[in-house]
C-alpha cells in the first residue's frame, strides 16, 4: 500500500512525530510511505520536509501563497496521481480543506486525523469549525482521544466513519541515546524539562512558576523548556520577573530530542488543554518518571503514582510539590521511569500505531470502492 501524508508543518510537533514514526514502520512492512509538506509563503516551516528527507524517505514540498491558493490544490492532485497514491492521508485543518478540494469526487481515499483543537481565539475556532465541517467527506477521520471523537460527532461526522487510534512510538530513537545536555550542567544537578509549543494551552508560564517555588527549597535542580511558540517574549520576560535566568534554560527548538530525553531526571507536562501529546509518549519510551496536568488524555498513561504523578491543571503549588517529591526520591524516579517504559512498549508502539492505521486505509478504500464515502 502507498500512503501519501500531507500537512501544513508549524514545526516538529506531535503530528509530524507521528508521520515520521508511522513512515519508518510502514516502509519496514514493505509498503511506502510519501510525505507531502506546504512551503507556506508566509511562514515557510520545511524542518519536517528536511526530516524526512535526512531520513531517506520521499518528500515533496508544496508551495502555497495565501489562503486559498489553486496551484497547491492542483499540486496535491497532481501529487496523489503521479505517486499512484492508494491512500491520502491529510493531518491538520489546512490539509484537510487542500485534501478535499483537490481529490473529492477523484476516487482516491483520502483520510485524517484529528490531533486536537484549540479554541482560544476567534481565528483558530473558526479554522476548527470549519476543519469539522470538511471532515465530513473523508472516508474516515482519525480521532486521537475521546474528546475529539466527541466533538466529531457533534459537528455531524458519522460515528461509522469515525476511529480511534492512540499515537505511538518507535522506541529505537531512545534506546542509548547520548545525554547531550549534561555536559553543560554536571552529573550531579538534577534537570527537570518542559517540552512542548510555547503556547497559552501548554500551561509553560504555569511551570515556571512552579520552578520558582521548587528552586527557593531546593538548589540542586536545573529547569530547561524545549521548543517555540508564540509566547517566547512573555516566558522570557516572566523568567526575569522571576529571578530565575540562572537555573532555568529557555532552549528553542533542537534536533536531537532523544537526546534532550536522556539528559533529563524529570519531565514535566504543565498544559490547560491537551490530547495525548507525543512528547509525554517520547519521554516515557526514555523512562522518564512524569510530573503532569490531568487534562486531557493525559491520565490515560501518567498514571498516577505508577508512572508519574498527576496534578489539576494551572495548580502552581501542587505541581511544585509535586516535583519536589520526584526530586528527593530517586528509587521513587527509577520505579516510575522504568513503569513508564514497560506501558510504552507494551500499548504504544508505532508498530501497533501502524498496524491500525493499515486498517483505517483498508476501510478507506473499500468504502470508496463501495461509493459510501461520498
Amino acid at each position: 500500500m502507498k500512503v501519501l501524508h500531507i500537512i501544513s508543518s508549524g514545526g516538529m510537533y506531535g503530528a509530524e512525530a507521528v508521520i515520521l514514526n508511522m513512515s519508518r514502520m510502514l516502509l519496514e512492512a514493505s509498503h511506502s510511505s510519501v510525505v507531502g509538506v506546504f512551503s507556506n509563503s508566509s511562514n515557510p516551516n520545511l524542518q519536517l520536509h528536511q526530516a524526512a528527507s535526512k531520513e531517506g524517505l520521499e518528500s515533496h514540498l508544496i508551495p502555497c501563497r495565501g489562503q486559498l491558493d489553486r496551484s497547491a490544490i492542483a499540486a496535491i492532485r497532481n501529487l496523489a496521481i503521479q505517486t499512484g497514491a492508494d491512500v491520502v492521508h491529510a493531518h491538520g485543518f489546512k490539509a484537510d480543506i487542500y485534501v478535499v478540494l483537490a481529490l473529492r469526487g477523484r476516487g482516491i481515499p483520502f483520510v485524517s486525523t484529528c490531533h486536537t483543537w484549540y479554541d482560544n481565539d476567534l481565528m483558530v475556532t473558526l479554522y476548527g469549525k470549519l476543519d469539522r465541517l470538511v471532515l465530513r467527506s473523508f472516508a474516515r477521520v482519525v480521532a486521537v482521544s475521546d474528546e475529539v471523537r466527541q466533538r466529531l460527532l457533534k459537528a455531524g461526522v458519522r460515528d461509522e466513519r469515525i476511529r480511534m487510534v492512540r499515537n505511538g512510538i518507535d522506541l529505537r530513537p531512545f534506546d542509548g541515546a547520548n545525554p547531550s545536555l549534561r555536559d553543560e550542567a554536571g552529573e550531579s544537578v538534577l534537570m527537570v524539562g518542559l517540552i512542548g509549543r510555547l503556547a497559552w494551552e501548554k500551561g509553560v508560564d504555569v511551570f515556571l512558576q512552579a520552578a520558582a517555588r521548587v528552586l527557593a527549597e531546593s538548589s540542586a535542580a536545573k529547569f530547561v523548556v524545549v521548543g517555540e511558540g508564540p509566547d517566547r517574549e512573555r516566558l522570557d520576560r516572566l523568567i526575569d520577573q522571576l529571578e530565575i535566568r540562572g537555573t532555568v534554560s529557555m532552549l528553542g527548538r533542537r534536533d536531537d530530542m532523544p537526546a534532550v530525553y536522556a539528559s533529563l531526571d524529570i519531565m514535566v507536562s504543565s498544559s490547560r488543554q491537551e490530547g495525548l501529546p507525543m512528547a509525554i509518549l517520547e519521554g516515557m519510551a526514555s523512562s522518564l518518571p512524569l510530573v503532569a496536568s490531568a487534562v486531557g488524555e493525559v491520565p490515560t498513561v501518567v498514571q498516577d503514582g505508577v508512572t508519574g504523578l498527576l496534578v489539576p491543571a494551572e495548580d502552581v503549588e501542587r505541581l511544585a510539590t509535586s516535583i519536589l517529591e520526584l526530586l528527593r526520591d530517586a528509587a521513587k524516579r527509577k520505579r516510575f521511569g522504568a513503569a513508564a517504559r514497560k506501558l510504552i512498549e507494551d500499548e504504544y508502539s508505532a508498530e501497533r500505531m501502524t498496524a491500525d492505521y493499515l486498517r483505517v486505509y483498508a476501510e478507506a478504500i473499500a468504502a470508496v470502492k463501495q461509493g459510501a464515502a461520498k
